[in-house]
């Protein structure tokens, strides 16, 4: 089996085991996989992460229960124990003794065969493609500001970091009928974003603290930094960034000013996969370039790019 290990330095092995399933696992081969901010910053250092890369991804089910054999699936990355007092209290995202696929503990999709736990997996209506299906879990992640936040239609929200994320995000919040502004810097975004009847922006352009939430996906502390100034008193940072190391703020705005900061992860696939289907959200111009398998070492160089769009692997 192939798979791209990041141990300190990157590379494909071809050699690998195919991972074997047991109990109420599936085994996956992988169709195609979308490669994430978040394995660039794994290759950069964060999380001293050692394993195979990879979380985004859609699959067909090879072995495994009956009724899902065959199938086209996509799959939650947490993979949780079932019994501590999060999954106990239907907080799977937040089990205290969870791996998560391709980040922490756990193999990832950019290999040609995955096994996940039969409950991870959503099956892939036939309307959907796998262009489509490889969005689910940033999609999934998308939705989730949406359930960690009440969005008024009467709401300003200001979307800062419009990369692959920050786009669906910004289609996402259209859908509430609040006023959205995405924060822009390149042609590209402004384009496409007003495709999709969404206002753009410069950052200087904007004037400060007249937005009632504000979601900051740069992934640099800079963008915090702007959020925070952008926010309202009394208004939300909705925080979908992670950070290769320890940023800093200004935290008595936050105090003073008594901002709201909402951390914000993992999201409802079977929504994200309902949009899909019903053309409620629009992937296919997000896409920028696919390689082949093979050739996963030239497509991680492409997705480090500055203003990159989301870079596929065909298996």
């Amino acid at each position: 089996m192939r798979g791209l290990i990041f141990d300190g330095q990157l590379r494909l092995d071809t050699s690998l085991p195919i991972p074997q399933y047991q109990g109420d696992g599936a085994l996956l081969k992988i169709r195609q996989a979308g490669i994430c901010n978040t394995d660039l910053e794994l290759v950069a250092g964060m999380y001293n992460f050692s394993g195979i890369l990879g979380h985004e991804f859609v699959a067909e089910v090879v072995e495994g229960s009956p009724t899902l054999m065959g199938k086209r699936v996509v799959g939650e990355i947490s993979v949780v124990c079932g019994q501590c007092d999060f999954c106990q209290r239907s907080i799977p995202s937040q089990c205290r003794n969870r791996m998560t696929v391709g980040i922490r503990r756990y193999p990832g999709a950019f290999a040609d065969y995955l096994v996940l736990p039969q409950r991870n997996l959503h099956i892939v209506p036939d309307m959907v493609s796998d262009d489509q299906a490889v969005f689910v879990e940033p999609l999934a992640a998308a939705l989730q500001v949406t359930e960690g936040v009440h969005i008024s239609p009467r709401d300003r929200v200001i979307v800062i970091g419009l990369g692959k994320l920050g786009m669906l995000i910004a289609q996402v919040l259209k859908l509430t009928g609040a006023d959205v502004i995405a924060v822009v810097r390149r042609e590209q975004q402004a384009r496409l974003l007003q495709n999709w009847g969404i206002q753009t922006a410069a950052l200087e352009d904007l004037e400060p603290q007249r937005a009632q939430v504000v979601v900051e996906v740069t992934g640099n502390e800079d963008g915090f930094a702007a959020a925070l100034n952008l926010v309202e008193s009394r208004g939300t940072i909705v925080l979908k960034s992670t950070y290769n190391g320890l940023p800093q703020a200004d935290l008595t705005q936050i105090a003073v000013r008594e901002i709201r900061i909402v951390g914000s992860r993992c999201g409802p696939f079977d929504a994200a996969l309902r949009l899909l289907e019903r053309g409620l959200v629009d992937t296919q111009p997000l896409i920028e370039a696919r390689y082949p398998f093979d050739e996963a070492l030239l497509a991680m160089e492409h997705a480090q790019i500055k203003g990159a769009l989301k870079v596929l692997l065909d298996f």
